[in-house]
């Protein structure tokens, strides 16, 4: 069964933190079996938040899932924005495709307003 967790120490992801050039990285991973099938790297500023990468081995279920739980944790702390800092053109692309990002955008204003769209498809 899939678990999706966030880490209580970034052991194993120095090599994101030190391309981030920060050291409040949090890092949440997904877990199948309590083995790490996919991460996402990300920090909380005052007004929005910062997502470094993410790895979702090609899946974009996975890559919808990871996202969406860091909007949650953001609009939870009342931030309605996530830029999205890498330069992986083919990861912008998965963004893209699951409506995360407009194309050529990386950042996703009304983090809130996204996450209630879905209400109205139980309609």
């Amino acid at each position: 069964m899939l678990e999706i967790q966030e880490r209580f120490d970034t052991a194993g992801y120095e090599h994101i933190i030190a391309a981030a050039g920060i050291n409040n990285v949090h890092i949440t991973e997904a877990l199948v079996g309590g083995n790490a099938v996919g991460y996402i790297a990300y920090a909380y500023e005052a007004e929005r938040t910062v997502v470094y990468d993410y790895s979702d081995g090609g899946d974009l279920m996975l890559c919808d899932g990871l996202v969406r739980s860091v909007m949650l944790k953001s609009a939870m702390k009342g931030i309605e924005t996530m830029a999205f800092e890498f330069t992986d053109k083919n990861k912008l692309a998965s963004l893209v495709k699951l409506h995360f990002l407009a194309e050529g955008s990386n950042v996703c204003e009304n983090v809130d307003s996204f996450l209630n769209a879905c209400e109205h498809c139980k309609k």
